[in-house]
């Protein structure tokens, strides 16, 4: 298959041709491996690749044959390193398969290689030491997001079209956001981290995609939910499958607009008009849209403090853990700066400020509980500018410790990771791009609890009405001379 017609399909399109004999797994493993080869020089998406190991009967399942490249963190597959975007995980491999990682064989998916994170996926922009900067395919200066960034960027270059992705608050959102992609943070609970962890950073972290279309990341997620034997809670199966959702009509909906973020900063002109274009859109097709307050339940600052404690508690067992299992020490050597000073405040942070960090989380997923009461969603910019220029969040960063950074992570990011510790499902939808750049902007949409079936719905709605699939960036595989 030529290059040039594999870009044209989505991964469901992709598993259509493979079902009716038309292409082959192989032939669209080629094509896959040939696009990470025009690409990759240019944005540094993709680490590694490896020969295949799934051979998929065609039409066995609902993603049959699609080629697929999995994050370097959060899932492991036998025998393949998975290095979490550090120096102090270099050349780890994993004994065996993760139950995500059953999911995606299950699902048909032939894995092929691993995408590029920040390290330990501390970072709302991927640039690690270890494998260097990933850059945007829109415009090569500016960040892919994090920390899911190389997902973002192989897909919205054509490599694959779709990836996994995690979420611990935005890393789907904001490279969706920034590589005009959709992306969609599940409901806590929704998929199982198992058998290795119980929950990851206290249910803050979700598992997931990036897609082009929607109708590919409702079919992945469809294949991928559901719990595992001795997860502690999960979330309660939907009515339908979400692939039936993208197509249903999601009615007249009632949606808060919050235009600015809690944190105090002011949203930028381009996403404002974007934002505005947005609103105008969803009146257009018989929504109810109106501006809203949005209490956390916290104040901003005690939110960002919690959320220090909670994050660098973890990462510091995390890196603890791993430093043990390697042989390796704890310092410069193995560790960026910024994730360095952020598991010494985590060494520091007490049972007892822990604890409180988890009655923030409660108090926060309650008052967005009662939000979801009486509004079907809530609207905001996914992020409050444009992608931003590689460099900007590690200038003066050796100078930050664990709060300090987080503070700067959410100061880029501010709308996303209140409903990551609430638990609620969320999504960056492509609808707008800025007129003077071409560079995409995305918006959020955040649901009630368990209710990724109305996002799917008015996401399918959005994707007719203002359809993004035409919208291609400068690094394209699809624009290979060889094609």
């Amino acid at each position: 298959m030529r290059i040039s017609e594999y870009v044209r399909h989505d991964a469901v399109g992709l598993a259509e041709l493979v079902a009716d004999g038309e292409v082959t797994p192989a032939e669209l493993e080629a094509a896959a491996r040939a696009a990470v080869e025009a690409v990759n020089p240019w944005i540094n998406a993709v680490v590694e690749t490896w020969p295949a190991d799934d051979e998929p009967r065609p039409g066995s399942a609902p993603l049959a044959g699609v080629p697929f490249l999995i994050k370097d963190i959060g899932v492991s597959m036998a025998g393949r390193r998975m290095e979490l975007g550090s120096r102090l995980a270099a050349g780890h491999t994993a004994r065996a398969d993760s139950a995500l990682m059953r999911r995606f064989r299950r699902a048909g998916l032939v894995t092929f290689g691993r995408t590029t994170t920040p390290e330990m996926a501390y970072s709302t922009t991927t640039e690690p030491v270890l494998y260097g900067a990933t850059l945007n395919p829109w415009c090569l200066e500016r960040s892919a997001g994090g920390s899911s960034g190389g997902a973002g960027a192989a897909v919205a270059a054509g490599v694959v079209p779709v990836a996994h992705a995690t979420d611990a608050a935005g890393s789907i959102r904001i490279p969706a956001a920034s590589n005009g992609l959709f992306g969609l943070k599940p409901t806590r609970g929704r998929v199982s981290w198992g058998p290795d962890f119980d929950e990851m950073f206290n249910g803050l972290a979700v598992h997931g995609g990036v897609s082009r279309t929607v109708r590919d990341s409702a079919v992945l997620l469809d294949q991928i939910r559901g719990p595992e034997p001795g997860d502690p809670y999960f979330a309660q199966e939907p009515a339908r499958p979400y692939a039936e959702e993208v197509d249903r009509t999601p009615g007249a909906l009632r949606i808060g607009v919050l235009a600015q973020p809690w944190c105090g900063h002011r949203t930028t002109t381009p996403v404002a008009d974007a934002l505005a274009r947005t609103l105008r859109l969803l009146e257009y097709l018989g929504h109810r849209v109106e501006e809203v307050e949005v209490d956390l339940g916290v104040d901003w600052e005690e939110f960002l403090l919690a959320n220090a404690r909670q994050w660098t508690a973890n990462l510091t067992a995390q890196v603890d853990e791993l430093a043990e299992a390697l042989g390796r020490p704890v310092d410069s050597s193995t560790l960026e700066p910024p994730i360095l000073a952020s598991y010494h405040y985590g060494q520091r942070v007490s049972g007892a400020e822990f604890a409180t960090a988890l009655t923030v989380r409660n108090r926060v997923a309650r008052n967005l509980a009662r939000f979801f009461d009486g509004h079907d969603m809530l609207l905001t910019p996914t992020l409050p500018d444009l992608p931003v220029p590689l460099g900007t969040h590690g200038e003066g960063a050796e100078a930050l410790d664990g709060l300090g950074w987080l503070r700067r992570l959410f100061d880029v990011s501010p709308f996303n990771a209140p409903f990551n510790v609430a638990g609620t499902p969320a999504m960056s939808v492509p609808l707008m791009s800025d007129a003077g750049t071409g560079l995409p902007i995305g918006m959020q949409f955040a649901a009630g609890y368990g209710r990724e079936d109305l996002l799917f719905r008015l996401a399918g709605q959005l994707e007719q009405a203002s359809p993004w699939s035409g919208r291609t960036p400068v690094v394209w595989a699809g624009n290979r001379l060889d094609h």
